[in-house]
């Protein structure tokens, strides 16, 4: 059961999708305009935003720019604009996913399902990584199975916690991570009683052990943090 927050300010429509997706199994709360959807963002832990782009208070582009800036739950973009600018506009400010009103039921339930089967998959690798994958970039090598990192062939020594936080920012070129999430799935149960300084403080370290190429770890202003270069696996 995952939780989802719609919001659609047309209620029939809100309703509809409400009763659809609990009939899927899960737990579904509802928002009519932007400030309610950000107050729901802001107490929930959620799975899934369901994010229509007119909104009265806030449009849905700003909704998904602040939700956005402290985390990186999927958001699905429902919008009546069909025209390709419309679309990238949607998928730079945050949203996963775009569908396009009018639309089937059916095919919004399969794009969520979607989203969650991505979402399974990248929990699984980085959680219980293959113990064979090494993660190379240039000078840079990651070997997942030996916990350890090399630069230009010289082994670099990283605390467990620095290991983890930049093999998963490698495994996953490009992509943004929030520090809210790198704090959820680094340190897991030994969140609690920590900030996001935890964070910064640990890309500084990793940054400065890499030398020039970390550079490539970079900070997204309001979001977290990526690194920006593609990173090969290779299976041993």
């Amino acid at each position: 059961m995952a939780t989802i927050l719609i919001v659609e300010d047309e209620r029939e429509l809100n309703a509809l999708l409400r009763r659809h997706l609990e009939d899927e199994g899960h737990r579904v709360l509802q928002a009519f305009d932007g400030p309610g959807a950000l107050t729901i963002a802001e107490r929930e832990h959620l799975d899934l935003v369901v994010l229509d782009w007119m909104l009265p208070g806030l449009d849905g582009l700003e909704v998904s720019r602040r939700v956005r800036r402290r985390s990186i739950v999927p958001i699905l973009m429902l919008t009546a604009r069909s025209e390709e600018v419309d679309r990238v506009l949607g998928l730079e400010v945050g949203a996963d996913d775009y569908l396009t009103k009018p639309f089937s039921i059916r095919e919004l339930l399969a794009r969520i399902r979607a989203i969650f089967r991505r979402i399974e998959l990248q929990s699984q690798a980085v959680s219980a990584p293959d113990a064979s994958v090494v993660l190379e970039d240039g000078p840079l090598r990651v070997d997942i199975g030996e916990h350890r990192v090399s630069l230009n062939g010289e082994v670099v020594e990283f605390t467990p916690k620095e290991f983890d936080l930049l093999a998963l920012l490698v495994r996953y070129p490009g992509r943004a991570f929030a520090r809210d999430y790198l704090l959820d799935t680094v340190w897991g149960a030994d969140y609690a009683g920590l900030d996001t300084r935890t964070i910064d403080t640990h890309v500084l370290r990793v940054r400065k052990k890499l030398g020039a190429i970390g550079e490539r770890i970079e900070t997204v202003w309001g979001v977290g943090y990526r690194f920006s270069r593609a990173a090969k696996c290779f299976q041993n």
